[in-house]
């Protein structure tokens, strides 16, 4: 792990291909909160493609509508979900047709890391 970063909604962990979000119990993802991925983006990943994973230990919900913005990040070269509840599975086939990027559930977060870090090998 590169750097650990602890924010109001959770916990970002920096790694050298990709992010790994623990987001808090209880919350509401905003679209506002994609500021943060954004300054990590191009803090740690100025020039070159990296993940985003989000491990879902905790219940919370997502706004679809941060999708829309987080597709803009250009170097995003996948997005992972990794949670074995059954509703966060059927949130992710919504959330699926927001984000126009590479997006995929996984039960386990070895299996995540390795498609992401698939993905990003196969972006450059």
């Amino acid at each position: 792990m590169i750097a650990s970063h602890k924010h109001e909604f959770g916990v970002i962990e920096i790694y050298s291909n990709y992010i790994i979000a623990i987001m808090n119990e209880g919350i509401v993802v905003k679209p506002e909160y994609n500021n943060v991925l954004l300054e990590y983006a191009e803090k740690y990943f100025s020039e070159k493609p990296f993940g985003y994973i989000t491990h879902r230990i905790n219940s919370y919900a997502v706004d679809p509508s941060i999708y829309f913005e987080t597709s803009k990040i250009e170097n995003l070269a996948a997005f992972a979900v990794v949670s074995n509840q059954y509703i966060n599975i059927s949130n992710t086939q919504l959330e699926k047709i927001f984000l126009k990027k590479p997006f995929e559930h996984f039960f386990e977060l070895d299996d995540a890391i390795e498609w992401v870090n698939n993905k990003i090998s196969a972006s450059t």
